[in-house]
């Protein structure tokens, strides 16, 4: 699904989307944003790369981060979810990864986390491991996937 595809079902059903971006540094929020007339859709992105980001701007626990690790499905609930109390919008989507050069065989390069927040909705998680394909391959990969996790929520709610 391309960003213009988003941002048309998004504004065919008056609503507006927003990002948390960690791995990724902006590049989901850039391709809706590349789209003529994206501001109908789009009401803010944040990119909270560092755990202290985490905390200070989407609302994300000590305790989430000590006990599960910047890089988990917990961490990007925390993360879409504290977006979605501090925007006006209706859908938050957020991504926490490891885009390398080190990772662990608990956490490998490519690991990326996702999770996808709606206004009097359960929050939807996802993990990707999208392998060490270098880090500009893998960030092109969490957008991408990102997209299509959009598309899917606006499907849905179709």
């Amino acid at each position: 699904m391309s960003a213009h595809e988003v941002n048309a079902a998004a504004q065919a059903q008056a609503l507006r989307i927003a990002l948390a971006e960690s791995s990724a540094g902006g590049l989901i929020s850039a391709a809706l944003l590349s789209v003529p007339g994206a501001s109908a859709s789009f009401d803010r992105g944040v990119i909270a790369y560092s755990n202290s980001a985490k905390e200070m701007m989407l609302g994300v626990t000590r305790t989430a981060l000590a006990e599960h690790g910047a890089v988990s499905e917990v961490v990007a609930q925390e993360m879409a979810e504290g977006m979605l109390r501090r925007s006006e919008a209706d859908i938050a989507l957020a991504e926490t990864g490891i885009i390398g050069p080190s990772g662990s065989d608990y956490k490998p390069i490519g690991r990326v986390c996702f999770a996808l927040a709606r206004v009097g909705e359960d929050t939807v998680t996802a993990t990707m491991d999208f392998g060490n394909a270098g880090r500009e391959q893998v960030r092109d990969m969490i957008r991408d996937h990102a997209l299509w996790m959009l598309a899917e929520a606006l499907k849905a709610s179709a």
